[in-house]
């Protein structure tokens, strides 16, 4: 697919993930134990043969960068292949970007310098398995302006995305964006939606046609669900393609996960017995930069002086540079360099790199982000009271510790 240029928008805040987003943006959040959440956004352009790619960076953009850098340089530039990170310039005025429109507006001029016919804009924030070359196929066959990637979705968990109404033809008809009531269901099927995916494959004639358009509107948000796709209703082709899922051994798994209960599920998907999301697919990798830690190690049998101290991991995700020191792990995802300390417990939690448990420390449903020291004896998970004063506390229940807190007993 050399005639596409790829975007991939990476520049979110991402509020909804506070404080996991304190210090870094959206898509170089920790995921899955040794990946960062854009990872699978650009490994499935590679394994979809897309090889021309900018990622769009703005918020908070040192550790993204810097993954990008470390381990994402792989590809040949002297066949035309890259992955550029433009950072936001304002090149165009004096404003950063203003939305997910504008900040394809402002690099307008990287599209102009390329031969190619489409553009295909993804976000940075998403977990799924998506070869694009087919939706190319079919926004090609029916000779689209713009064509969306579109999800089956349960009408009920809908309500922070874009829906959108599709004919018998394919061709899309209306527009919700993140609607709260009155959400246009399936027809014929009551319960389920069609959520809009954040996968956009536009012509580049009639993108840089409508982006100009949007860019003299006052009254515009400058971004594509909210603007730029409604106003072209009516005016131009625009068709929904059908996620085809190249996740094996289950149904079709697409997961925006860019609030901290939607992340925490998804790692939780994970560590099942028969995992939802299959990461050990070899005939779809997800690729990332690994640093140079060694096996991950468990300590400890039980004595007969000690027959409790038991290094144990069971129904988990451990990452290399672990050791599980005579403390016991239970579905919980543990990414590089975690230390777990004789006689603690951690169930159902996510801990980041470099985390350590103390001795006799207990952690259930909680996301411990990067090089927190749990004190000895300290309980996270067990008293929501305690837990709301100290910590960051979801809705559902989920304990989030910012990156590098220090706990105090």
């Amino acid at each position: 697919m050399k005639d596409v240029l790829t975007f991939i928008m990476a520049g979110g805040r991402g509020k909804r993930l506070f404080p996991l987003t304190r210090d870094r943006a959206k898509p170089a959040v920790p995921f899955g134990g040794i990946y960062r959440i854009i990872d699978f956004t650009l490994s499935n352009c590679i394994n979809s043969g897309f090889r021309k790619v900018h990622v769009l960076t703005q918020y908070k953009s040192m550790s993204l960068e810097r993954h990008l850098r470390l381990g994402w340089q792989i590809f040949n530039a002297d066949v035309g292949e890259y992955i550029d990170m433009i950072p936001a310039q304002q090149r165009i005025g004096e404003h950063w970007y203003q939305g997910t429109a504008d900040s394809i507006y402002q690099n307008i001029y990287a599209i102009e310098m390329e031969n190619i016919n489409d553009i295909l804009i993804l976000s940075g924030d998403h977990v799924y398995k998506m070869n694009y070359a087919p939706m190319v196929e079919f926004h090609r066959e029916k000779n689209a302006d713009v064509t969306i990637g579109i999800v089956e979705m349960e009408a009920d968990k809908a309500f922070e995305l874009g829906i959108v109404e599709v004919d018998k033809k394919g061709a899309i008809v209306g527009f919700q964006e993140k609607p709260k009531k009155n959400i246009k269901a399936i027809p014929k099927n009551p319960k389920k939606v069609y959520a809009s995916m954040g996968v956009y494959l536009f012509k580049v004639d009639a993108l840089k046609e409508e982006l100009k358009t949007d860019a003299k509107s006052s009254k515009s948000t400058h971004d594509f669900g909210n603007d730029v796709l409604p106003a072209m209703l009516g005016r131009r082709k625009i068709f929904g393609y059908n996620f085809v899922d190249e996740n094996k051994g289950g149904p079709k798994y697409w997961r925006d996960i860019g609030a901290i209960d939607a992340y925490y599920e998804a790692n939780m998907d994970l560590v099942r017995v028969t995992p939802v999301f299959n990461l050990y697919d070899k005939d779809w990798p997800i690729h990332t930069y690994h640093e140079q830690f060694p096996p991950a190690k468990t300590v400890f049998a039980g004595t007969d002086e000690e027959p409790n101290r038991v290094g144990l991991a069971l129904d988990s995700l451990v990452s290399s540079g672990c050791i599980i020191s005579g403390g016991k792990v239970c579905a919980s995802v543990l990414s590089p360099n975690v230390r777990i300390n004789s006689f603690c417990e951690v169930c159902d939690s996510i801990l980041m790199e470099g985390v350590e448990v103390g001795r006799h420390a207990r952690v259930r449903k909680a996301i411990i982000d990067k090089n927190v020291k749990i004190p000895p004896k300290a309980e996270i998970g067990y008293n929501p009271q305690r837990d709301k004063k100290n910590f960051h506390v979801t809705k559902s229940g989920v304990v989030v510790v910012a990156k590098k807190t220090r706990i105090e007993l």
